[in-house]
């Protein structure tokens, strides 16, 4: 394994140690002090739930802060008896998510029952022992279920409520919130629930549920305010949300319009909130909170392959130029990092630098215009590459599936390759893009699937070629239980150019396959036809196709098994007579953006010149 993949296995998953570094400490433990405890008390604590049922005593141990804070110490006895009889009512709450209506919490310190200590109570220095023992009790069912009022007319079914089914609390909110929310839909937007009966019956363990509920008036959006903007105009704040005065109200725009606010970059936190009563006008006024994060930003990354070597990057952006959430980002990096045995030919690295701009909201709230200025100096297997140029283009999105988007590009390039050297190109293309996504996740998914199709004509003003470039990329997802430990996903795709030779086509228009994106356990554009030395030419087209599954060992680690296939085809259309097969298993540790991964592979039909294994180390789900 790779020095840098090590060193992102030790970051994230080791026991936490204090160090220092120039008089800074860091993963040194706070000390009660430090949190604030006056008198800190220690504690230990058993949680035992009669009968053993194993999924119920996980929820009951999730549920007790007791047992989540075992290792924090509490400000004297009085802290441990109060942060008992919290613990109690959190217990009670619990169990009645799991329809457990006459289950009994029994709390105890230090021998005592919680329920007969004075609150001046004494416990001496600690750890002071306590126990929780838990009786559930039996599981009740939904009895009679009767919505009233107005809905009436909406089946107890619909909203998940049915007779024997599931009568745990939860449910039962849920479904109110469910009721409201489909009235709210119809344009009502002060629906609630007017009148909750919730009947426990012991002897038959059912529960009666009978709610009645209040649509209110049909209303339009009302005038929008915006609080919180510092360096966002307030005005382009609302028009991004994309709520206008008149418009018949939904809550589902409610939600878009937060989503569409988060996705400017701009805010840490976005509140959109409807009035509590309509305005003299019948309208729903609309008020959204906000607070911004720090316009400038910059970091720096590493990435690591045991095939194609080491890279570092830096950036720096600024999120909101003008005060309508316009950002410019300049990047650069360095790549190729050990790949070949000279680490002293700066020559043989890549060097990537770019600028980026772009502002939202140009053609409507859905719209986003980019803008990009780039130069590449680049020496993959296939080619060498010094390239310059720029692109503009335009996206737009229907929705928060479906997305389209267009563009303009020039670029000057100087290639070296199998077939010419130090050809230059002057290519004008036109990118077009359509994607449809609905996956749960975008980091992460877990179901859902997600359809992208690519066509790019391309004019060589420099050498008279025209040619077009598609490709197709499908993936979807499946979990196989409820706590979506076990996912299936799976990748298709594929690709043509027509309309010119591949001598005629620049070297890195080809397509080409292999790498920790592509087919792992082969090289990175180490898939497909090559010259008499050995050198990949690339291809016409192409198609690969990725299985995996997702297995989660833990909320945080998963190991993923995995196979590669992909062929690349000197025709327009592949012929498949040469797939090459990699697999291998992947480590993934989950992070709040994203999961850090690992994954390691071996060719299973290997040829001469192909690695015996490949190491690929980076952030996010491979697909």
């Amino acid at each position: 394994m790779s020095a840098a993949a090590v060193a992102v296995v030790l970051a994230t998953t080791l026991p936490s140690a204090a160090f220092e570094i120039f008089g800074w400490r860091f993963f040194e433990p706070e000390t009660p002090q430090e949190l604030g405890i006056v008198d800190p008390l220690y504690y230990t604590v058993n949680l035992d739930v009669v009968g053993g049922d194993a999924e119920l005593t996980k929820a009951m141990n999730a549920a007790s802060s007791l047992v989540s804070d075992v290792k924090q110490p509490v400000s004297g006895s009085l802290g441990l008896l109060t942060k008992a009889r919290g613990d109690w009512k959190q217990l009670v709450a619990a169990l009645f998510e799991q329809a457990r209506y006459d289950g009994l919490v029994n709390i105890r310190i230090a021998g005592q029952p919680i329920e007969n200590l004075p609150p001046d109570a004494e416990f001496g220095d600690g750890p002071v022992p306590v126990s929780i023992v838990i009786e559930p009790g039996e599981k009740y069912v939904l009895g009679d279920v009767v919505l009233k009022g107005d809905a009436a007319n909406l089946s107890p079914a619909e909203v998940g409520l049915v007779p024997g089914g599931n009568a745990g609390s939860l449910t039962i909110l849920n479904a109110e919130r469910d009721v409201v929310r489909r009235l709210q839909a119809e344009g009502h937007p002060l629906a609630k629930v007017g009148k909750r009966e919730v009947i426990a019956d012991h002897p038959s363990h059912t529960v009666e549920v009978s709610l009645s509920v209040d649509a209110g008036p049909v209303a339009d959006y009302g005038p929008t305010t915006v609080q919180g903007t510092n360096t966002m105009d307030p005005e382009f704040t609302a028009y991004m949300a994309d709520l206008p005065e008149g418009q018949r109200y939904s809550p589902k725009d409610l939600d878009d319009a937060r989503d569409r606010l988060m996705a400017l970059g701009v805010f840490n936190s976005v509140a959109v909130r409807q009035a509590s009563a309509l305005n003299t006008a019948g309208q729903i006024p609309i008020d959204i909170a906000v607070t911004e994060r720090k316009m400038r930003y910059f970091g720096f990354g590493a990435t690591y392959s045991s095939i194609d070597g080491g890279g570092i990057e830096g950036y720096w952006g600024h999120r909101n130029l003008f005060g309508h959430a316009e950002s410019l980002r300049l990047e650069g990096a360095i790549s190729g990092i050990g790949r070949d045995s000279d680490l002293t030919d700066a020559g043989q690295l890549d060097y990537n630098a770019a600028i980026m701009f772009e502002k939202p909201g140009v053609l409507g709230p859905p719209s986003k215009f980019t803008a990009k200025l780039k130069t590449v100096f680049e020496h993959p297997d296939a080619y060498d590459r010094f390239a310059t140029g720029g692109s503009v283009g335009l996206t737009y999105d229907f929705n928060k599936v479906h997305s389209v988007s267009a563009g303009v590009s020039v670029d000057y390039e100087r290639i070296t390759d199998a077939f010419v050297t130090n050809k230059d190109y002057l290519l004008a293309s036109v990118p077009l893009q359509y994607v449809f996504d609905n996956r749960d996740s975008k980091l992460n998914p877990t179901k859902g699937f997600r359809v992208l199709a690519f066509a790019e004509p391309t004019y060589d003003w420099l050498n008279g070629t025209t040619f077009l470039k598609m490709r197709g990329e499908g993936s979807t997802y499946l979990s196989l239980d409820s706590a979506d430990r076990i996912i299936l996903a799976g990748r298709l795709a594929g690709g043509s150019i027509v309309g010119a030779s591949l001598e005629d086509v620049p070297a890195d228009r080809r397509f080409y396959a292999g790498g920790g994106g592509s087919v792992r356990g082969y090289a990175y554009q180490g898939v497909g036809p090559k010259d008499s030395d050995g050198v990949p030419i690339g291809g016409l087209s192409y198609a690969e196709g990725s299985l995996e599954a997702r297995l989660a060992i833990t909320d945080t680690i998963g190991i993923v098994p995995f196979v590669d296939a992909g062929t690349v085809s000197l025709d327009e259309v592949p012929d498949f007579s040469s797939v090459k097969v990699g697999a291998g298993v992947g480590l993934r540790y989950v992070t709040p953006f994203g999961p850090l991964r690992i994954d390691a592979a071996v060719p299973l039909n290997r040829s001469e010149g192909d690695p015996s294994f490949g190491i690929y180390a980076g952030i996010g789900q491979s697909f």
